[in-house]
């Protein structure tokens, strides 16, 4: 079942967009990642532009944070001060990320760069999540118990203007988290992802957060970063289809709260394998897709405006005529979705213990 994008100017399939986008939901969901790093390469191969698929996907990855950290406010597992320390850097590296972005585009080569970039990350990310799953199935196997030192430090640590964050019970300096931040904007802002595959590794392994709180704080970081790419492309690019994002959105939405559902009865290093297995499968992927298959050139037609439906009319001539409109309809129209979404699987949750008490 095709449909015709009325931005990207292309036809692709809603069931091959809706299980892919539930699929990536349920990872997001459970490592408390934001899932671009699959979905973006996925709306590629799909043959979405490059372009236009960094774009949405970073739309989607918010709707799906939003839904994701109100869960997790909810539950009251989410330190605030340490995401908005998070923020402050990832909002200086998201607007380099932009103008880095903009000057591939301009040279023709950012379609190259968004392959590269993806192959490359996702080979490291995946190589290292795939030695540490099978150590942890290794020892567990051989029922080897090996204390781990609570902090391990490197340079970043003895940066100074050190504060203290009370939930995470945590004393480090306030630029740590900026530091990071500033590395995951600029990747989520040239790669359309949240940056959480980097962000998530960083809090247990360098900040030293609680696991408890990192899924919900990492989510409430990716908010304010997709807000900033997703109105930046809007309003630079005209690259965000409204269409688009509200198959992915439905999608993921519903697999990442599966996912999260999931994430409470299960914690395997069998898992963490698995996600690694296909990091790197993905990332191969790519590469022969980059470097093995046979290009050929896309001739762009110009959109016959007459031909299309009237909600494509409405969404061509909104993003042409008013881009900063079309930007903000576009971060309400996915925080909408995604509030709504954890507020219905609050309300069912609740519906569940109720009758689950009175049949006792």
């Amino acid at each position: 079942m095709e449909v015709f994008l009325p931005i990207a100017a292309v036809s692709v399939n809603i069931i091959a967009i809706f299980s892919l986008s539930g699929i990536v939901g349920v990872l997001s969901g459970l490592f408390g990642v934001g899932g671009g790093f699959l979905m973006t390469p996925f709306l590629i191969f799909l043959g979405v532009p490059p372009t236009y698929a960094v774009a949405n996907e970073a739309n989607n990855i918010l709707a799906t944070s939003v839904s994701g950290s109100t869960t997790h406010y909810l539950k009251n597992t989410l330190d605030y001060k340490m995401g908005l320390m998070i923020v402050a850097g990832g909002v200086f590296g998201t607007l380099i990320g932009i103008w880095t972005f903009t000057y591939f585009k301009e040279m023709g080569k950012i379609d190259i760069i968004i392959s590269l970039a993806y192959m490359y990350i996702l080979a490291i990310i995946g190589t290292a999540m795939l030695v540490e799953g099978l150590g942890e199935i290794d020892k567990a196997r051989k029922k080897i118990i090996t204390k781990k030192k609570l902090h391990v430090h490197y340079w970043i640590h003895g940066l100074p203007l050190r504060i203290r964050f009370k939930k995470s019970k945590l004393y480090e300096s306030a630029f740590t988290p900026i530091i990071i931040g500033l590395i995951v904007g600029f990747i989520a802002a040239i790669m359309g992802i949240g940056g959480a595959f980097i962000l998530v590794p960083a809090m247990i392994y360098i900040i030293g957060m609680p696991t408890r709180l990192i899924p919900g704080t990492s989510l409430f970081v990716t908010i304010f970063i997709s807000v900033i790419v997703t109105f930046l492309h809007a309003f630079n690019y005209g690259s965000i289809d409204l269409i688009l994002v509200f198959m992915l959105v439905s999608g993921s939405i519903i697999g990442v709260q599966c996912g999260q559902k999931l994430g409470e009865s299960i914690d395997s290093p069998g898992l963490k394998t698995l996600l690694a297995i296909l990091l790197l499968l993905v990332g191969i992927a790519i590469a022969y897709d980059t470097f093995f298959v046979e290009q050929t050139i896309k001739e762009i037609n110009k959109i016959d405006i007459n031909k299309l439906n009237p909600i494509s009319i409405f969404i061509h001539k909104l993003s042409t005529e008013v881009p900063i409109l079309y930007g903000l309809f576009s971060i309400i129209f996915a925080v909408t979705l995604g509030v709504s979404a954890a507020f219905i699987r609050k309300f069912f949750s609740n519906l569940k213990k109720k009758y689950s008490i009175k049949a006792k």
